[in-house]
């Protein structure tokens, strides 16, 4: 199990990609707010892996909507409260989250982790990057590169 914040669930919802998650965690916690923001235009289908959550309203939640919005505080707070990994993109986020001691993964991370899981060869991984890039979704090329170079080494080695 892992809690998400919305981004990489946008993303992979708008894209119809999904199954990149499937892939690799059986179910996906979400608190509230990012049910709200994943859901906001369009009602997210039945995804049978994805459960919605309510997180604990206590001083870390309120001090972390101090500095973050709803979804990325309430996501933290979850993960924190449930002990989980979590899945964040925005750099300050993410920053905050392993202030907390919570593993983070990111869309990037979950791209690399099904292509050396064989859910992608690394021209898939490449395509759909690119498509995401072509929807709008800010990507950092040189953070893309970086993990592409670093596919290449590690499917060499297996």
């Amino acid at each position: 199990m892992i809690v998400s914040d919305s981004t990489t669930l946008i993303i992979l919802l708008d894209l119809d990609k999904m199954d990149l998650l499937s892939n690799l965690f059986p179910k996906i916690i979400i608190p509230e707010a990012v049910y709200q923001e994943i859901s906001f235009k369009k009602p997210l289908k039945e995804t049978r892996f994805i459960e919605v959550r309510q997180a604990k309203k206590n001083e870390l939640l309120e001090t972390l909507t101090m500095m973050l919005d709803q979804g990325e505080s309430e996501a933290i707070a979850l993960a924190v409260e449930l002990k989980l990994k979590l899945i964040i993109d925005e750099k300050k986020g993410r920053k905050i989250a392993m202030n907390q001691g919570i593993e983070i993964i990111g869309l990037l991370g979950i791209i690399y982790l099904n292509a050396v899981k064989g859910f992608l060869t690394i021209t898939q991984a490449k395509a759909f990057l690119n498509h995401a890039i072509d929807h709008g979704y800010r990507i950092n090329q040189k953070l893309v590169d970086n993990m592409l170079a670093q596919l290449k080494i590690d499917l060499n080695h297996s």
